[in-house]
């Protein structure tokens, strides 16, 4: 739970730093785009007041009558609703308008050009030419463009809050999805580091503790061999699993195994690897058989890896078979692929552990002995060979390991 808290807390992390980054992206563009915006209908505006400027400018001069002949000018021309009106100031600063309705233009310093001014209770756009001794002025509200100003930055805001809060939700799933695989990997080698400490603690305290007791007082040389016997036993099951871990540890640096890009006769690898166990299985009561097929067996596998392979999964086997029991190897062609089957006459493996089997360190109730590393080993030849294994029931009533490779022909 802590660790998924954690997980939730550097995926939200990265998700408000998704979105801060997002939110000034936005901001800048909604910026930019207002201004590109205004600065359009701003320019249309100017436009229009310039061409009512020329048409007044062009009906006083051929009229003759200079600017007083200009009254009763019509908007019937205007295509946007917004009406453009007309204004001549005098020298003395007496204003004329020469549109019905229009507002009363304030008495400012006029110069060529355009300007943005408040006329009456409304913001005007005024362009203003000299005209003989006068000046003629024309003006249109920009209240519809401040209007459109204010529409527009209201639906940004809204859309880039619903924007914002899903990009932080994206961002969010996103982000843990990521650091899943990361964290899997974190917490399997946590797990991992303390099951070997767990592991190579056990033996390491039992050669402690019979050299403590061998030498807690004078004994004779039968009792010094038996606690020597005992020391032996335990390195060497120290030795392998330092062999196991440093094994697995090399195959998760590889991801894949070298090996793969070589051949080998899977029968004969398994015949030569079964062949090293009749003594041990004979020794222990265990019935061990061998059938192969005559026809060609050859898999995209170093004869190394195969050969540990078999040798895991009929060690495995002899040890869950027990005293009169039995261990049947098969290695057989069918439907284009070729299986290695391995079948034991033991307890078998219950449904709810057959996926979890193949984890390192992991042991059945019924585990006879053992590190817990023989099948993770076995798991990651399968893998980096390219195979596929399925576990099930055995005819001989125990389990049955049945791993299959593309036939190669």
């Amino acid at each position: 739970m802590k660790t998924a808290s954690i997980e939730r807390r550097h995926a939200a992390g990265v998700a408000a730093v998704a979105t801060v980054i997002g939110m000034v992206a936005f901001v800048l563009v909604a910026a930019l785009a207002n201004t590109l915006l205004l600065g359009r209908l701003n320019r249309q505006v100017n436009t229009r007041l310039q061409q009512q400027l020329s048409v007044v400018e062009r009906v006083a001069k051929d009229g003759g009558q200079g600017a007083d002949g200009l009254d009763g000018l019509s908007n019937g021309d205007d295509r946007d609703d917004v009406p453009i009106y007309v204004w001549r100031v005098n020298e003395k600063g007496v204003v004329h308008a020469y549109v019905s309705g229009s507002p009363r233009l304030p008495a400012i310093t006029w110069s060529a050009g355009t300007r943005t001014q408040t006329v009456g209770r409304l913001l005007f756009r005024l362009s203003a030419i000299r005209f003989e001794n006068e000046w003629l002025v024309a003006g249109e509200s920009v209240a519809d463009v401040t209007r459109v100003s204010s529409s527009l930055i209201d639906v940004e805001i809204a859309a880039g809050g619903v924007l914002l809060v899903l990009m932080f939700v994206a961002a969010f799933v996103v982000g843990m999805r990521a650091l899943t695989p990361v964290a899997r990997a974190r917490r399997r080698q946590a797990e991992f580091t303390s099951d070997a400490s767990h592991e190579l603690r056990t033996p390491l305290s039992v050669i402690e503790a019979e050299v403590d007791l061998a030498l807690s007082r004078p004994r004779d040389a039968e009792s010094y061999r038996a606690a020597l016997r005992r020391v032996g036993h335990e390195g060497r099951r120290l030795h392998r699993i330092v062999e196991d871990l440093l094994w697995l540890a090399r195959s998760d640096e590889t991801r894949v195994a070298p090996e793969v890009s070589g051949t080998c006769d899977l029968g004969e690898v398994a015949a030569a690897a079964v062949g090293r166990f009749e003594g041990l299985a004979s020794r222990n009561g265990v019935s061990l058989g061998f059938v192969r097929s005559t026809e060609t067996t050859t898999v995209r596998a170093s004869a190394d890896s195969v050969d540990r392979l078999v040798g895991v999964l009929v060690d495995n086997a002899c040890k869950f078979a027990g005293p009169g029991g039995g261990v049947r190897v098969t290695v057989q062609v069918a439907v284009h692929r070729l299986l290695l089957t391995v079948e034991d006459s033991g307890p078998g493996i219950p449904i709810e552990e057959r996926d979890i089997i193949f984890d390192r360190f992991h042991r059945t109730e019924s585990s006879a002995g053992g590190t817990g590393l023989g099948l993770a080993i076995a798991d990651a030849i399968i893998k980096s060979t390219h195979a596929h294994c399925v576990v099930g029931e055995s005819s001989l009533g125990g389990a049955r390991f049945e791993v299959s490779w593309r036939y190669l022909s």
